[in-house]
């Protein structure tokens, strides 16, 4: 299924019932009075938080909705029935806005949420509503109201904890495929990613996170350059971001990869740029076992790096599971007092 994390729908909520002119006539009944019921209310229309769906791409073929309108009171005092609620399945992640007025209505992260993005029109009332002391016999009775319609742009961030970034071919889809069960395309040429892949991390029995991997980024991405920047939105709600670099590369070309990777994101957004950053030095079985250790080390130095660093093969799996449970204890501790975004240093740590 083509991944689609953007559209735009239109969507009108039911109109109301009217009310009903109506009086009762029955033999041997006489001057029975007025009995005109009301109508019924539009129904309303709700987007709705599905964890079955991860793409948009179902509002490519369908871009209008609307709700049932309401029914029209009748006779006897009876009420017209309410016109059904319409319920719009989105992932989760899923923000709206409208579309005239870039207004926020609402982000959907939790499942099964409901959000109105349309109220339904009001019923209009029947003659009995009308009736007083002084006029037994009212002809009075109101419409039901329109619906609200509203033109709806709909933006999806996949929901995740961990946010993988770097150039391309650095290896972040073989390192979501040696940590999780996500099998994205891997290939020794560059943008082999095309979208966003998931990956579910098991620690153990009852602990897990997320992971996203985005296409990767290239100079120039916060101008428009490659296809990486259409998609960093989707590392905006994660907590922590891993930045990954081919380590088999010479010393200054792998800092020179790295700072690029920084100025992107700073360019991107400032926020993203500060999110708690850990430095994953990919690929280093090309490299000597003997020299492994030294090399890491002085791309660190090079460019003066402080914050935690896991050297890794994401091929051979070297690494991989201590980078793991190190990720889920720093989750966890990130968890206790709720989302940051803050930067803390902490010791680098070289295997």
């Amino acid at each position: 299924m083509k991944f689609v994390d953007s559209a735009v729908i239109e969507v009108e909520a039911g109109a109301g019932g009217h009310g009903c002119l109506s009086f009762r006539r029955e033999k041997y009944v006489p001057r029975g009075g007025p009995d005109g019921g009301d109508g019924g209310h539009g129904g309303s229309v709700y987007l709705i938080a599905d964890l079955g769906l991860d793409t948009l791409v179902q509002f490519r073929y369908q871009r209008r909705f609307k709700a049932e309108s309401g029914q029209s009171g009748m006779g006897a005092q009876c009420s017209g029935r309410a016109g059904d609620d319409l319920m719009i399945r989105v992932p989760a992640g899923t923000r709206a806005y409208d579309a005239d007025t870039d207004e926020l209505i609402g982000d959907l992260v939790t499942p099964k949420q409901r959000l109105l993005v349309a109220h339904g029109g009001l019923h209009g009332r029947g003659n009995t509503r009308f009736k007083t002391s002084t006029d037994r016999a009212p002809r009075k009775t109101t419409k039901g109201q329109p619906g609200e319609s509203r033109r709806l742009r709909l933006e999806l961030s996949v929901l995740a904890d961990v946010g993988l970034v770097g150039l391309p071919n650095a290896g972040k889809s073989s390192l979501i495929r040696a940590i999780s069960a996500a099998h994205p395309k891997v290939a020794d040429y560059p943008f082999t990613t095309l979208h966003p892949h998931l990956g579910v991390v098991s620690v153990d029995v009852d602990h897990s996170f997320v992971v996203a991997d985005v296409p990767g980024l290239v100079a120039g991405a916060a101008l428009g350059a490659g296809l990486g920047i259409q998609f960093l939105k989707h590392l905006e709600r994660t907590r922590l971001l891993l930045q990954v670099a081919d380590a088999a590369c010479e010393i200054g070309e792998a800092a020179q990869a790295i700072r690029t990777i920084e100025a992107e994101l700073k360019q991107y957004r400032p926020a993203l740029h500060a999110r708690e950053r850990w430095l994953v030095l990919n690929k280093t079985d090309l490299l000597p076992e003997a020299e492994r250790e030294r090399h890491c080390r002085a791309i660190l130095d090079e460019l003066g790096w402080t914050r935690p660093c896991a050297p890794i093969s994401a091929k051979t799996g070297a690494g991989c599971r201590d980078l793991v449970y190190r990720l889920a204890g720093r989750l966890e501790e990130l968890c206790r007092p709720g989302p940051r975004t803050d930067l803390e240093d902490a010791p680098v740590t070289v295997p």
